[in-house]
C-alpha cells in the first residue's frame, strides 16, 4: 500500500464514530484476551504436564524468545511509524516514536497462537484468527504499516513451525 493510503485509511476510520470505536475496542481488547488465555494455558500445562515437560518448556520459552528477538530488532531497525512519517493522529492514542518494525503485538499474538496450535489444534486455529485480527487492527488503527505486521507474523509463524513442530 502506498504511504499516502495509510493517512487516507486513518481518516476513513476517524470519519465514523462506529468505525473508530470498533477499531479502538478491538485494538485494546484482543491483546488482553490473548494475554489472559496464555498464562492460563501455562498453568494448565504446569499442572497436567509438569514443570520440566517439553510441552511446558517450549510453550514458555519459545514465546519469550520471540518477544526478546522482536524487541531487539525493533530497537536496531527503529523504523518510523506511519503517523510519525505522514503527520497524522492515529485512531488509537499512541505517541511512540520509531520501533515500528516488526510489530511486537502481532509477533506476540502469533507466537502465542502457535503455542496453542502445538497443544490443541482447534483452539490454536481460533487463536490464529484472533492474532490475524490483532494484526489487522494495528494497521487500521494507524500505528503500523502492513510490512510491520507481516514481519511480526512471519517471525512468529516460522519460529513456531521450527520450534514447536520440527525441533
Amino acid at each position: 500500500m502506498k504511504e499516502q493510503k495509510y493517512k487516507q485509511l486513518n481518516d476513513y476510520m476517524l470519519e465514523s464514530k462506529n468505525r473508530s470505536t470498533t477499531i479502538k475496542a478491538l485494538h485494546d481488547i484482543l491483546p488482553v484476551i490473548m494475554m489472559v488465555f496464555y498464562p492460563l494455558q501455562l498453568v494448565f500445562l504446569f499442572i497436567n504436564e509438569g514443570f520440566k515437560s517439553e510441552v511446558f518448556l517450549k510453550s514458555t520459552f519459545v514465546p519469550l524468545g520471540v518477544f526478546i528477538i522482536v524487541t531487539v530488532l525493533r530497537l536496531i531497525i527503529n523504523a518510523k511509524r506511519p503517523y510519525e512519517k505522514l503527520g497524522y493522529t492515529p485512531v488509537v492514542k499512541k505517541d511512540t516514536k520509531g520501533k515500528s518494525f516488526p510489530s511486537r503485538h502481532t509477533a506476540s499474538a502469533f507466537i502465542i497462537a502457535m503455542a496453542f496450535l502445538y497443544i490443541q489444534t482447534s483452539l490454536g486455529v481460533i487463536m490464529l484468527i484472533l492474532a490475524s485480527i490483532i494484526a489487522l487492527t494495528r494497521v487500521l488503527s494507524g500505528v503500523h504499516y502492513i510490512r510491520d505486521v507481516i514481519g511480526g507474523a512471519l517471525i512468529s509463524i516460522i519460529t513456531g513451525i521450527l520450534c514447536f513442530f520440527l525441533i
